[in-house]
């Protein structure tokens, strides 16, 4: 039985460095029908499926790594880092510290456990593992699985969360990927080999060292980069709200980025929107209705800063809140999707699209037709959000108001969520794909503009 369950597994691992994932995955599960913890399989199955876009199912097969081998470091961190990004933050916490007990050198549980305390408001408690993470660990050679070398990019992230998801972009079959952390890398040193720089430290609120860093390290390199860091840097909610609301057809609130103890002698509107800089998917933001209870609010929220924002009602005649996504792609508007949700605060993943196949049909229609949807004010006036933020990676959440856009937020930091496997989806994943096939076409692009210059693969 040993030596046909290591036939399995190497069968399962030659497969899957083909890029042959569903032959792989068959060997992997044929394997577990005979050993259900076998660690290694259950390993490489998680990190299979999270390749592949499946992180449900990562999720699974890490959980039974753990469950059968409680005291292995590598799969309490696999979990942990599926955990992180479902925004289970205390159960993540709660892996990373115990693979630290199992190993306290373990790089990896430091680094996902400085990511979680940060995300939860212990930054003091977060500084030493940010050191004990990432010093001596500024480079991580990601995993490829194509054929020959594979085009190699150079993929700067910041150690703080605030990174662009780049896992169904940098496809592990086409790219050979080298991870730097900015924070972290010597800038005395040379760049590892690249033919492409994608800079996905994305969000300015949270990642301004990142993002100065990565100016230094590339300052005086000649090798196309996407996301400039200079640009990015300027893209702060206050900050853009500020330049964007100057564009015709776009409606932004007005806001401002207020010192914790300044924020109660400000002269404030109500209601207003308070929010904790650096924070997504709704966290750390709060609507306040009166002055009564701005104080109790403001205390309730992480850090020395809060955005203190303009309230701007996003419903339509119906009720109903709307926040339409459209990326922007090497210059081009792709829609990306539409919440719609009873609630002021909308996120895909809280609104109540799976339940109401009225608003699914609505969100096919805008996914279909975009342009015929938005109307020519709308779209006139993302294309002036894209020309002013100058970014070739990007995205922004909007309303719309009598045919203008309402502002959200527009900056890099934009997720690319392909849905489950749920057939009742099936209509998004056509439009989900042309963004993610955009976005690959684009890096392929710069890559052999720097190939074809003679400045690729560059170690300057």
């Amino acid at each position: 039985m040993p030596d046909r369950l290591q036939e399995l597994l190497a069968r399962a691992r030659a497969l899957a460095a083909e890029g042959q994932d569903e032959a792989a995955k068959t060997e992997y599960l044929a394997l577990l029908k005979s050993d259900p913890c076998h660690f290694a399989a259950l390993n490489e199955l998680g990190t299979l499926a999270l390749s592949t876009g499946h992180r449900s199912a990562a999720q699974t097969a890490y959980a039974q790594a753990v469950r059968c081998h409680p005291g292995n470091p590598v799969g309490r961190v696999n979990l942990g880092n599926v955990l992180f990004e479902n925004g289970e933050l205390a159960a993540a916490r709660e892996q990373y510290q115990a693979a630290l007990e199992a190993r306290p050198d373990v790089a990896e549980a430091h680094q996902g456990l400085a990511r979680t305390l940060e995300l939860l408001g212990e930054t003091a408690a977060a500084q030493a593992h940010w050191d004990r993470g990432f010093a001596g660990h500024a480079l991580v050679k990601q995993r490829h699985r194509g054929s020959g070398g594979g085009i190699p990019a150079l993929l700067l992230v910041s150690v703080k969360p605030g990174n662009i998801p780049t896992r169904q972009i940098l496809d592990d079959r086409t790219f050979a990927t080298t991870a730097l952390y900015a924070e972290f890398y010597d800038a005395t040193q040379p760049l590892p080999p690249h033919a492409v720089v994608f800079n996905a430290i994305g969000d300015a609120d949270l990642c301004q060292t990142g993002l100065r860093k990565a100016e230094e390290l590339l300052a005086g390199k000649h090798v196309p980069v996407i996301n400039a860091p200079a640009r990015v840097r300027v893209t702060g909610r206050a900050e853009n709200a500020q330049r964007l609301r100057l564009l015709p057809d776009v409606v932004a609130p007005s806001m401002q980025r207020l010192a914790r103890d300044a924020i109660g002698a400000a002269d404030l509107p109500f209601p207003l929107l308070l929010r904790a800089p650096g924070f997504h998917t709704g966290q750390h933001f709060v609507r306040v209705e009166q002055a009564a209870q701005l104080a109790a609010a403001a205390a309730a929220l992480p850090g020395e800063e809060i955005l203190a924002i303009e309230y701007l009602d996003a419903r339509g005649i119906d009720g109903m809140a709307r926040k339409y996504r459209v990326m922007m792609i090497d210059g081009e508007l792709y829609p990306l999707h539409l919440a719609i949700s009873s609630d002021w605060k909308v996120h895909y993943f809280t609104a109540n699209m799976a339940m109401d196949a009225k608003f699914r049909a609505e969100e096919a229609e805008f996914l279909a037709d975009m342009v015929g949807v938005l109307g020519p004010r709308a779209m006139r006036a993302l294309a002036a959000i894209a020309k002013t933020l100058g970014l070739e990676y990007a995205g922004v959440d909007f309303a719309l108001r009598d045919g203008a856009v309402l502002l959200f937020e527009s900056n890099a930091n934009m997720a690319i969520v392909p849905p489950d496997a749920n057939p009742v989806w099936d209509y998004r994943r056509p439009a989900v794909a042309r963004v993610i096939e955009a976005a690959r076409r684009m890096v392929r692009r710069f890559a052999f503009n720097s190939t074809s210059m003679g400045s690729g693969r560059s170690s300057q």
